[in-house]
């Protein structure tokens, strides 16, 4: 059946949540700062999923916003040291008595301090024009600013599908799978038994065909998109390690003074789905990114086949929409004189402040740098030197870090919801399909998924810890509470 012609509506950029963000990378300096230490500065702990986030195009534009800046500071620290000459020339001309000295002083005092305006103010367009064009240009925003480092870049291209996620110890009680957002499931379903043989249509018992965990995660993870309706789903396994468990592992901690790798042999992520490891387990992770990059929802599945029974480890998170200070873009005036006013008054408000503190903004960003640097050597030192134990895991993750739960809206709500109910029934029949196939009875798996059909997801506030957990993974949401 042809499909119904209609006429198209507006719809979201795919990219909307990664532009929003690079285009605040040039609006707050703070926000730039915790990407840069994050993804550029060198550093032992793992990075959290970037789930819905191009990581190359906003390390761009957050490289390009930080020159700008030093950039600024240096101009600034130039015309701060001519006001400070002018103003002792002056002194001196008054004690002295000599006027026309004195009228040098005061007009190169003006012109010092119009041109520190001047500096202010383009700064500041240059600024705002490229927070503008990250947000509406309609190339993508990975080319409209300059490339970084290649090993920066490479090291960032592995972080958009990896296959190992090394998480922090104090994760491990509330949320091992860094990066996901909020926990709105937890729950093993009922098991199953899968010893016994389907009945043959000529008579008789079927002979049944062996499998493992790996031949279970494979087949839910290549049929289930089709199966639910979901095009773009993202399933893959990705091995979770234990921070501290990390050296264990050569491929994923091939030089323990180095971040961990994002990507190991595949060999590594199938074993720990056959039997976990000591704090490694096999997970097959489901993420959906929502329109625009608004939501994402995330199931993680474990198989657990401890013959003669089958049962699955499911936890569901939601990671909600952005802060409200990452859309200031949104409300810059674009151009004419309400975009001339608002930055003429910026101008007069700030120029004062940025000509006296651009010394000591230069002065804090390399004193950070430099602390960084020798807390960073201490610690190498200790592992190599003392071979003190290091948690290399990651214990959030910067999309993770920039979402508000009160920003969750209706739609979004629902939305997640049907997910996750399209993503159950997607795995219960993927498994239904894969036991017929491998000639299971399935009489068992009938019973057991009718329990497991009765499990809902709530999703109306802001949930957090397990005490929230009630029978059969029901949520019991007490109070709503404010998001980060």
């Amino acid at each position: 059946m042809a499909p119904r012609q209609l006429p198209p509506l507006p719809q979201y950029r795919g990219d909307a949540v990664t532009r929003r963000l690079c285009a605040t990378t040039h609006l707050d300096e703070g926000f730039t700062h915790k990407v840069r230490r994050e993804f550029m500065d060198d550093g032992l702990k793992a990075n959290g999923l970037p789930l819905g986030v191009n990581l190359i195009a906003l390390v761009r534009h957050t490289e390009a916003a930080w020159r700008r800046r030093e950039r600024r500071d240096r101009l600034l620290s130039i015309v701060l040291l001519g006001v400070i000459g002018s103003l002792l020339g002056l002194l001196a001309s008054l004690g002295a008595g000599a006027s026309t000295g004195m009228w040098f002083c005061l007009l190169l005092l003006v012109a010092l301090f119009a041109g520190g305006g001047v500096v202010v103010c383009r700064a500041e367009h240059d600024a705002r024009q490229a927070a503008l064009d990250a947000y509406r240009d309609p190339r993508k925003p990975q080319e409209l600013a300059p490339a970084v480092a290649p090993e920066v870049e490479n090291r960032l291209a592995d972080l958009r599908r990896p296959n190992v996620l090394p998480y922090d110890v104090r994760a491990e009680s509330s949320n091992p799978f860094v990066g996901s957002g909020r926990k709105i499931k937890e729950v093993v379903w009922e098991s199953i038994d899968v010893s016994r043989p389907a009945d043959s249509p000529t008579g008789g018992k079927l002979a049944l065909e062996p499998f493992d965990a790996v031949d279970l995660h494979t087949y839910v993870a290549k049929n289930i998109k089709h199966i639910i309706g979901l095009p773009e789903l993202r399933a893959q396994n990705r091995l979770y390690v234990l921070g501290t468990s990390a050296p264990y592992l050569p491929d994923l901690l091939p030089d323990p003074l180095r971040r961990p790798a994002a990507r190991i042999p595949q060999q590594s992520v199938q074993s720990a789905t056959v039997r976990s490891g000591a704090g490694m387990r096999t997970y097959l992770s489901l993420e959906m990114v929502g329109e625009g990059g608004n939501v994402v929802v995330s199931m993680h599945l474990r198989a657990r086949l401890l013959h003669p029974r089958l049962s699955w480890e499911v936890a569901a998170y939601v990671v909600p929409p952005l802060h409200g200070r990452f859309s200031v873009v949104r409300y810059l005036p674009i151009e004419g004189f309400e975009y001339g006013w608002s930055l003429l008054r910026f101008g007069v408000s700030n120029t004062w402040r940025g000509v006296w503190g651009a010394p000591g903004r230069a002065a804090r960003r390399r004193g950070e740098r430099k602390r960084y640097a020798r807390e960073l050597e201490r610690t190498r030192r200790a592992i190599s030197k003392q071979h003190a134990a290091y948690d290399y895991g990651a214990d959030d993750s910067l999309r993770n870090w920039c979402s508000d739960w009160n920003a969750m809206g209706h739609t979004e709500r629902t939305d997640s919801r049907d997910t996750f109910l399209r993503l159950q029934q997607g795995v219960l029949i993927a498994t239904e399909r894969f036991l017929q196939d491998h000639n299971v009875d399935t009489s068992d798996f009938d019973r057991a998924q009718q329990v497991i059909a009765t499990q809902t997801y709530n999703i109306s506030g802001d949930i957090t810890g397990n005490t929230n957990i009630g029978a059969n993974g029901q949520i019991n949401n007490y109070a709503p509470q404010g998001g980060s």
